[in-house]
């Protein structure tokens, strides 16, 4: 496995599971966050949803690994999702790579 460099440009995938009967909760948490990717060198490349509104998959973008590490450490960030408790949804992030078509 190849160990990538902090000041490598870092794409990751994340799974966001709505917590159960809170996902306008959620959705809102998520469109908080997601405003502040720019203030960390990242990017929101595409963010999808499930008909039922219960998960969303984001393709997210930092130019560094020290961007990311600084977003998940925003205070502000933090502290929403302190607020919202078990309303929180869940997030399980991904890296991920781009891979060339062959055809």
């Amino acid at each position: 496995m190849t160990t990538r460099g902090e000041d490598e440009e870092l794409l990751l995938v994340a799974i966001v599971q709505m917590a159960a009967g809170n996902s306008e909760t959620g959705q809102e948490y998520e469109d908080f966050v997601l405003a502040r990717l720019t203030q960390h060198g990242g990017a929101l490349e595409r963010r999808t949803r499930t008909m039922d509104s219960g998960t969303e998959v984001h393709l997210i973008r930092f130019s560094s690994r020290a961007g990311y590490e600084s977003f998940l450490a925003d205070p502000d960030r933090v502290s929403r999702r302190e607020q919202l408790g078990h309303a929180a949804p869940t997030t399980k992030v991904l890296e991920v790579r781009d891979v060339a078509e062959s055809g």
